[in-house]
């Protein structure tokens, strides 16, 4: 399993993240050529070999050459980065990156995510940060981003509406169930932008699973400390034990007034909102009325959009939120031949070792329909060429 390991001792920004991942490799040219498709005019990215402490690295520094002066919101960046040229895999990475930015503003200045306009988001160089760490993370393909426990830094940090303590709000927000440190060094240590590349991208936080190092990369920051260097450390390396889960959330509410035909709407409009599973559990409420738990699982970063269905769709008045270790089994999905056509298989491994193969069921439902047929015959049909070819 290819791992990344974000050493954050000393922060993390946008271009101390760039700088890291060109010393890890990523060549520059190939970076710039790809931040191209953006066709964004007035920028240039400088990189430099700089030291700290006497400890080299790779310096990034996103040069504004133009005038820009535009305040955009998250509907701009999302049309910037759809019309563009790259990859899907990068332009979704970039969107949802660019979102947790986004909602993290929205929420600490108690507006809509789409008015939004604030520096991080609608600057050139973040655009150029974000689309870049989305570039670079597709380039090297991780199976798993570990991230150490977050410097947040200390002293005060100029924002909009005057002066106020690191970490700045937008970053205290992002970084919610993420572990963090506070005042190893005197200055913003951890920025919005690199606070929201590492909580999109990571998916162990604080320990550091075991893993074989490769290679290591130095981001050089603009800061500079007279005791801890201003560097972002990035380690590429092999773990022998394959991912088989991530950290997710579990939201859970109490409901015991609610007409039942709602939760057929809620659970339509969570799973459309990106709820990885949503389920209702019977209980007995007090007073002795019966009632119901809507529970809902969901990845880090989609929280506040369920959160809000929920108040918003359901009768209510509170939730719990626990976070928790999701462990899945590695899925492969491919065609087979069937009477009915080709048909989707999922099988899932244990270890390497298939432990269950089964047909997508939506697909059987079809062919059932199509068929005038009993779905348990079309199920139990491919069942039975699937165990014939074992």
């Amino acid at each position: 399993m290819k791992v990344l390991y974000y050493d954050c001792f000393s922060g993390i920004s946008g271009d101390m993240n760039l700088g890291a991942m060109i010393d890890l490799g990523v060549d520059i040219h190939f970076l710039v050529n790809e931040l191209n498709k953006l066709k964004l005019k007035g920028w240039e990215i400088v990189a430099d070999k700089d030291q700290r402490h006497g400890l080299s690295g790779t310096k990034v520094t996103v040069k504004l050459t133009g005038r820009e002066r535009v305040n955009r919101h998250l509907p701009d960046i999302e049309e910037i980065i759809s019309s563009s040229d790259l990859d899907q895999d990068t332009k979704k990475l970039s969107i949802k990156i660019f979102s947790k930015l986004a909602e993290a503003e929205a929420k600490v200045h108690g507006i809509p995510v789409s008015k939004v306009h604030f520096h991080e988001v609608g600057a050139l160089d973040a655009i150029i940060d974000i689309a870049g760490a989305a570039v670079c993370f597709n380039s090297i393909k991780p199976d798993a981003v570990f991230v150490s426990a977050v410097e947040l830094g200390g002293g005060k940090v100029k924002c909009e509406h005057g002066l106020l303590p690191v970490p700045a709000p937008a970053t205290a927000e992002i970084l919610k169930n993420i572990p963090v440190r506070k005042d190893g060094v005197n200055f913003e240590a951890a920025t919005p932008t690199g606070a929201a590349i590492i909580a999109t991208m990571g998916t162990h936080f604080g320990s550091c699973p075991g893993f074989t190092i490769n290679k290591i990369g130095y981001g050089v920051g603009q800061k500079d400390h007279p005791d801890v260097p201003n560097l972002l450390r990035v380690f590429l390396g092999e773990s022998e034990e394959k991912s088989s889960g991530h950290d997710a959330l579990l939201l859970e509410s109490n409901i015991d007034d609610m007409n039942p035909e709602f939760y057929e709407y809620i659970s339509e409009m969570l799973f459309s909102a990106g709820a990885s599973d949503v389920y209702i559990s019977g209980i007995m409420m007090k007073k002795g009325r019966p009632g119901n738990i809507l529970n809902v699982i969901c990845e880090k970063g989609t929280e506040e959009k369920l959160k809000d269905i929920i108040f918003s769709e359901s009768t209510t008045a509170g939730m719990r939120i626990f976070p928790f270790r999701k462990e899945t089994l590695s899925r492969t999905f491919e065609k087979i031949p069937s009477p009915y056509g080709e048909i989707t298989v999922k099988r899932s491994f244990l270890k390497g070792k298939e432990v269950s193969c089964k047909p997508e069921f939506e697909e059987c439902k079809k062919i059932a329909r199509e068929n005038n047929i009993p779905v348990k015959i079309v199920y139990n049909k491919i069942m039975a060429i699937i165990t014939k070819n074992k």
